[in-house]
This record gives structure tokens, C-alpha cells and sequence, in this order.
């Protein structure tokens, strides 16, 4: 008899977990967007117009056996989840993986669920971008430097400022990598202003034209046409407020144990970024959260004790493209994390954003 595996959330981590349990369990994927979003691939889907359709792909094809529901759950319990639509679907084996909320355009806005929707939200704000003669980033993390650096690919000409109350870019990476990001940034002329903020907030909405002053906390005055924010984290874990499988953190998050699970349930995991770790929120670790649980899940299946077990990886890892060509980046090697060059960075991340990777999950079926 195969059992059902209700995964909730179809992002990196979701995705995956369903992809690999398709073989071996009925898998229901719930997720309210009609296609898997590639975040990755979001900045250059704003910069370039024509590039778009590669960071979105349909999830009609990610599964071979199961099925995709198109639909938000409201509510978790050791049984199954409740839909907004009123449905009820029931699982014997439960994963949760709804991700987090990010600012326009490194993630779509949460109100686009469909693909059209989401490819005409690009395209104006494109435009808007395009009209501009100066931008500004608020955040100086790795969203608002590879969105600075995508700005600059397409337009070398145009300003851009970033902006952050940090004083430091990439704090707890090796400084050879700190390093090197700002040797590029400084030929690419992005203009970094940190250890500030602003004293207050443009005045004209994100991602629309229109020029405004603002004065950082500094002093400085920024004249700009157009601003992005690129900071601020929500996880998505207000389904489970209600506490009907374990209370959350006080940061929203879910509790797990060494395997991943909902503690007091050894059927229901939480992956990715609403998992109470110590794991960055970035794809690659919800990926290995996913690869770690479709293990777990499949001993489970076949009547064993799962095994695979959770070590939090105290090395930092990243890979930051500035753009197609350039970027900086940190990686594991037997003898510890190392910098990364220019061309390692353009090969594994930079030249297609992960493009390739995940489209081979969606053609085996088309």
C-alpha cells in the first residue's frame, strides 16, 4: 500500500522532497503558485525581460505519480492540513516547507500566484528601472549587491547606491572574499554607503520611478529615482500558529529534532527556512534539509528506522555573482572553507543562476 506524503510548500526544499518521494509514495504538493519559482534567477528575470521564463517553471511536470494542489493550507496537524479552499487533505507522512517572504523582486509579490501575473510584474518594474538614471539599494546583503550587480550588466552607465547600517559587507566570510567583493564593486562604480541607514524611507513606492532625496543618518543626502528594498526575512509559518503541532519559537520558527522532526512526531518534518536552525537561509541547505528527510521518508516507508541525522555545517558557503561575469565566493575544500575565484563563481552560479539544475526537474516528465 503506498502512503501518502503531503508536502507543504513548493520551493527549493518542497520541491525537491516531492520530486524524490514521487517514485515511492502518493505525493500531494501544496503551494499556491501555479510554478516553482527559481529566486535565484529573480534579479536578472528584472534586469533582462527576455531571460525571465527561466526562473519559473510550471509544476505541472515535477511529478510523475503525484499532484500539485493549487492552494494555501490554513492549518497543520499530526493528521494533515486544511486548505483555504476548505478541503482536507490527509497524510501519513507530513513535510512542511513553506520558506520565507522576501521583498519585490528577489521574490515575487506574495499576492502573484500566477505565472502570468508574476512575468508582468517584472517587466513593468523593468521598465520603470529602465527610465532611471539612479538607483538605490536599501541592504547591502547578497540580494541588494547581486541585484546592484545585475544593474550594472545591463546598464554600466547607470548609478547605483547601496545602502546599510552594517559597516561590514559579508560579516564571518573570509576577508580575502570581503575583500575582493569590494575591489569589484568599486570597478563596477557602485557607490556603498555603510554603517548607516536612512533617517527615513523614500517617499515614492518600491521598484516605481520617480525622483526623490533622502538623507542618511550620516548626513548624507541620496538622490535617486527608483529604490528596491533588499533586506527583512518573514518566514511563512502562520498556519501554524495554532499550535496543533508544536508551539513555534519566538522568531516564528519551527522546533525539530536531530532528523528533522516536529518534536513528538516522528511523521512530520519542517525543512528549509522555517526550521529552527543554525543553517543560513539559503537554498543549498534547504536543499540538503530535503535530501536529508526524502531519505528519512523512504526508510520509513519500507518499515526501517530512519538513520540520516541533521550536523549543522559551521562552515560559511556562498556563492555571490555580480552579474553573468563576476562575483566573489566561499567554499568548502578538504583543508576548509577557501575563496572562491571570479570564473568558479560565473561556472556554478553566475553564467545561468541555477537555471539548468532545476530544469532538468521539470523536463523528465514533459
Amino acid at each position: 500500500m503506498h502512503r501518502t506524503v503531503v508536502v507543504v510548500g513548493g520551493g527549493y526544499a518542497g520541491a525537491l522532497v516531492a520530486r524524490t518521494l514521487d517514485p515511492a509514495a502518493d505525493v500531494v504538493l501544496i503551494d499556491p503558485r501555479e510554478a516553482f519559482v527559481n529566486a535565484a534567477a529573480s534579479l536578472r528575470a528584472l534586469t533582462q525581460p527576455d531571460w525571465a521564463p527561466h526562473a519559473f517553471f510550471p509544476f505541472g511536470t515535477l511529478l510523475e505519480r503525484g499532484r500539485v494542489i493549487r492552494d494555501r493550507v490554513v492549518s497543520a496537524d499530526p493528521k494533515g492540513v486544511q486548505l483555504a479552499s476548505g478541503e482536507r487533505v490527509e497524510a501519513d507522512y507530513l513535510v512542511l516547507a513553506t520558506g520565507s517572504t522576501y521583498a519585490y523582486p528577489a521574490k515575487p509579490r506574495p499576492s502573484s500566484t500566477l505565472l502570468d501575473r508574476q512575468l508582468g510584474d517584472l517587466r513593468e518594474t523593468h521598465q520603470e528601472l529602465a527610465d532611471a538614471d539612479r538607483a538605490l539599494i536599501l541592504g547591502a546583503g547578497p540580494v541588494g549587491l547581486e541585484l546592484a550587480g545585475e544593474i550594472k550588466e545591463v546598464w554600466p552607465d547607470k548609478d547605483v547606491v547601496i545602502v546599510d547600517r552594517s559597516d561590514q559587507l559579508l560579516p564571518g566570510f573570509l576577508p580575502e572574499v570581503r575583500d575582493g567583493l569590494l575591489r569589484q564593486l568599486d570597478e563596477l562604480g557602485i557607490d556603498l554607503k555603510l554603517g548607516t541607514s536612512l533617517v527615513s524611507l523614500p517617499t515614492v513606492e518600491p521598484g516605481r520611478a520617480g525622483r526623490f532625496t533622502v538623507t542618511t543618518e550620516q548626513g548624507d543626502e541620496v538622490v535617486a529615482d527608483i529604490w528596491f528594498r533588499a533586506f527583512g526575512v518573514q518566514v511563512n509559518t502562520d498556519y501554524l500558529a495554532d499550535a496543533q503541532l508544536s508551539p513555534l519559537t519566538e522568531q516564528g520558527l519551527v522546533p525539530v529534532t536531530e532528523r528533522l522532526n516536529v518534536p513528538g512526531h516522528d511523521h512530520v518534518y519542517a525543512i528549509g527556512d522555517i526550521a529552527d536552525l543554525p543553517d543560513p537561509k539559503m537554498a543549498s541547505y534547504a536543499m540538503n534539509h530535503a535530501a536529508l528527510v526524502a531519505e528519512n521518508i523512504t526508510a520509513q516507508i519500507a518499515g526501517d528506522r530512519p538513520g540520516a541525522v541533521h550536523t549543522p555545517d559551521p562552515d560559511r558557503r556562498i556563492l555571490l555573482p555580480l552579474g553573468p561575469r563576476a562575483g566573489v565566493g566561499q567554499l568548502p575544500t578538504p583543508a576548509g572553507v577557501a575563496a572562491a575565484t571570479v570564473e568558479t563563481v560565473a561556472q556554478r552560479k553566475g553564467a545561468d543562476l541555477f537555471t539548468a539544475r532545476f530544469a532538468a526537474w521539470f523536463e523528465k516528465n514533459a
